[in-house]
């Protein structure tokens, strides 16, 4: 059962997160398997706190279970993730095979003319909000249906910048280095985010994906683990609100809670404390390079040696940006400043958010701890899910360059731009069918899911 990282709602709350999930069925038909699997699954409060969860509940094909499935909720994926063994995953050499070379060359061109896509579409928004604001003041407290919509719009637009900034992280924007980390360091910077703070991170949480111990962002917190070890108090936070409103309202309550403090707060407190991220490396923040607490792993801090230095060259685009915003809410008000630019932000970083947590959360998908985590096994345990299918037209999946229906193929390799990543993924879907993890429900309905259904994992099998 998949679990959910760190419960946010503990983390702003008690002291925070989730995880994820295809159609159930033994990975290969010439295995034969007569030993369970050790993973760690989603803990839901009951079978009937799970009522409406959504996204196929229904029974899965028992014979492929490799755990004890008793009170397992499922997503759409039926349970598949849990019927896989380390056996089932080839190595990377043998995936890598399979995909047209061709997918692993990035095309300056290319990657400029989608950029430009995403800079032209921005530029529009924010130039009608400017036009508006001689008729809608957004000191007004009646323009604020016009401004949330405006944001609304404007940032989900403005992710396309995200997605592209994202891509000169991981190398697969340009081949030339200096271009691509220009852009790379000027887009994060505009979304105050240091540029090599998160190219380091988020490298770790493609090397870790999964990885009870070492992930970055979205790392489920362990019901196996002693109390006074824990970071988080999720299950306990959830109890007390189901004992307070009641199993049906209150498994609502807490599913609310959930999407505002992912959503909302998520973002910021995984940048300021290293919110969800993985026990053994201590507090983290993006803009100051020492652990902030002891870490379990001192040999596995986020930012070592030469990256320190990194850090503190990001955080000069980051305090040009922020004092920037601030000179401008001095000058002309916080609700212009917040309208036009604030709102927007929150926006990018709720969509950047929920691409990350359903990519890696779901009542059926698990996580692992050291002795039973590989980088393929992680990898193949990211989930592809129907963005296209958001819209009729399928506008928001090409606004955001297909980063959430293409991403197994980006987590097998980061360094394959995303006009190829379709490719890859055709590749990867034809030739390991059995282990490739593609989630149908409609994404409203599977982020209720695993905001009700994923607040921490515990250990099963052997």
């Amino acid at each position: 059962m998949a679990f959910h990282p760190k419960s946010l709602a503990a983390v702003l709350t008690a002291a925070a997160a989730c995880s994820y999930a295809s159609a159930f069925a033994p990975a290969s038909p010439s295995t034969a398997r007569k030993t369970l699997t050790r993973v760690n699954v989603a803990t839901v409060p009951s079978v009937t706190d799970m009522l409406n969860l959504g996204g196929g509940n229904q029974e899965p094909q028992k014979p492929g279970a490799l755990i004890d499935l008793d009170g397992i909720a499922f997503s759409g994926l039926k349970g598949k993730a849990l019927s896989l063994t380390a056996d089932d995953f080839p190595d990377s050499g043998t995936v890598r095979k399979v995909i047209p070379e061709d997918c692993f060359e990035p095309e300056t061109a290319k990657s400029l003319g989608y950029l430009s896509v995403s800079v032209v579409g921005t530029a529009l928004c924010t130039a009608f909000g400017f036009a508006a604001l001689p008729y809608l003041d957004p000191a007004n407290i009646l323009t604020l249906p016009f401004w949330l919509a405006y944001s609304a719009v404007t940032g989900t637009v403005a992710m396309g910048l995200w997605v592209l900034a994202h891509e000169c992280g991981h190398g697969a924007f340009s081949k030339d280095r200096d271009l691509q980390d220009r852009v790379g360091y000027v887009l994060h910077s505009l979304f105050l985010v240091p540029y090599y703070s998160w190219q380091r991170s988020h490298a770790v949480h493609h090397r870790y994906t999964n990885h009870m111990e070492l992930g970055e962002t979205h790392v489920p917190e362990s019901e196996d683990v002693p109390a006074d070890e824990k970071m988080y108090e999720s299950i306990e936070l959830r109890k007390s609100i189901m004992d307070q409103f009641g199993e049906e309202n209150g498994i609502k309550v807490w599913g609310g809670l959930q999407a505002f403090l992912h959503l909302i707060i998520g973002w910021p407190a995984y940048l300021l404390w290293g919110a969800t991220g993985g026990p053994d490396r201590g507090m983290t923040n993006h803009y100051y390079p020492n652990p902030m607490s002891e870490p379990k792993q001192p040999k596995k801090e986020l930012f070592p040696g030469n990256w320190k230095q990194k850090v503190y060259q990001s955080d000069i685009g980051v305090a040009f940006v922020a004092a920037s915003a601030i000179a401008w809410a001095a000058c002309n008000g916080v609700p212009e400043m917040m309208a036009l630019y604030g709102g927007p932000l929150i926006v990018v970083n709720a969509w950047l958010v929920l691409y990350t947590w359903l990519q890696h959360t779901d009542v059926d998908v698990p996580h692992f701890t050291d002795s039973d985590h590989n980088f393929v096994r992680g990898a193949f345990h990211t989930i592809d899910r129907p963005y296209d299918k958001m819209d009729p037209w399928g506008a928001i999946d090409f606004l955001h360059h297909k980063i959430g229906s293409t991403h197994v193929a980006h987590h097998f390799d980061s360094t394959i731009p995303h006009y190829k990543a379709q490719v890859a993924t055709d590749a990867i879907k034809e030739n390991f069918p059995e282990i490739y993890l593609y989630e149908p429900t409609p994404i409203p309905e599977a982020l209720w899911r695993v905001c009700k259904g994923c607040a921490s994992v515990t250990k099963r099998g052997e």
